[in-house]
């Protein structure tokens, strides 16, 4: 067995090579002869030797990783919708062998003041940026900086030129409205949020349009808004909704968390969903088809397009393209129990 070696330089002595030449060769750069890569990955597995990251980083310039910043809500929140997306983008980002790196932004502590930490600490090539608000300073200082991002969601400013990928909120929004009408539905109720984030934004107008090219004056709308992680005033904010007999039919959640939320309130309450109360999600996170009834939501394939924006960004990190790479997915309708006809008489 060869003996062991613990630095470059003695892998390199080894096999009478340069130590930039069985770096680079390390690293996989393609410059390097492909039957000289075999041969210096082969003596590096028999020697036990492992590259070091930090010198890697000096002679390509890249550390191999992509960074992503997950702010604290606090001990009792659980985000399905992260848990999805971090799973899928770290699943894409080692297709290509690269790795991810969580940083986290303290509760009460500033997104941007960490993001500018991983950029300027060179630990990432490129970042992935989540939850974009309608106008948001991370994306601009990263724009400014002139460092590889993907953003998963819009800016409501459609001249700023970035990259990102988004699901279209709006379709899916005019799309549940359009299916809750033609069961005879009239009277609606929005769950939404009070933070101003740009997918707020969009499947509200995406409600919004859908009532207005129906033109029916009997279609009405109540909103109950609340902070997004006060669980307390999202109870509240429900069952203001809710009580009363003069209350919706109908139900649109911003989000499937806010539909589960509704979905207890209204058995709490003595309603029978669909029978009293039809509701309807968005994202179709795991709890959403073992809540009872089964939550009709959208599949916004959550894990499939943190992989694509993993493939989005090592194409921004290697190319660097002129052009800001976009796309737009439109979310597929997964029916299930909790939607149905209006009620004819109410309980």
């Amino acid at each position: 067995m060869p003996p062991r070696v613990t630095t470059l330089k003695e892998l390199a002595a080894s096999l009478d090579l340069s130590i930039t030449t069985v770096s680079r060769a390390l690293a996989g750069h393609e410059q390097i002869a492909l039957k000289t890569r075999e041969r210096v990955a082969q003596a590096a597995r028999q020697a036990g030797y492992v590259p070091n990251t930090a010198a890697r980083t000096l002679v390509s310039g890249r550390s191999g990783f992509v960074g992503l910043v997950l702010p604290v809500r606090g001990p009792n929140l659980v985000d399905s919708f992260l848990g999805e997306f971090v799973t899928g983008l770290g699943e894409g980002l080692v297709s290509h062998g690269a790795d991810l790196i969580l940083a986290t932004a303290a509760l009460g502590h500033s997104e941007l003041s960490v993001l500018r930490h991983v950029v300027e600490s060179g630990r990432a090539d490129g970042v992935v940026v989540t939850r974009i608000a309608e106008v948001d300073e991370r994306l601009a200082y990263l724009r400014e900086r002139g460092f590889p991002f993907v953003a998963h969601g819009r800016l409501l400013d459609s001249d700023f030129a970035y990259n990102w990928l988004d699901t279209d909120g709006a379709h899916a929004f005019g799309e549940a409205f359009d299916m809750l009408y033609d069961l005879g539905h009239r009277h609606f109720g929005l769950v939404t949020i009070s933070e101003p984030m740009t997918f707020r934004h969009l499947r509200q107008d995406g409600l919004a349009a859908a009532i207005g090219r129906r033109g029916d004056p009997s279609v009405r709308l109540d909103v109950a808004t609340a902070p997004r992680f006060d669980r307390g005033a999202r109870i509240q904010a429900i069952n203001r909704m809710l009580q009363g007999t003069d209350r919706p039919t109908a139900v649109i959640a911003l989000f499937d968390e806010l539909a589960l939320t509704v979905m207890e309130e209204a058995a709490r309450a003595g309603l029978t969903v669909p029978r009293d109360l039809s509701v309807i999600g968005f994202d179709n996170v795991v709890a959403s088809a073992y809540a009872p009834p089964g939550l009709t939501t959208f599949d916004a394939s959550i894990r499939q397009c943190a992989r694509e924006i993993a493939d989005m960004l090592l194409t921004v990190i290697a190319e660097r393209p002129a052009a800001p790479l976009t796309r737009l997915i439109r979310p597929t309708l997964v029916p299930r129990a909790s939607h149905g006809p209006a009620p004819q008489t109410r309980s």
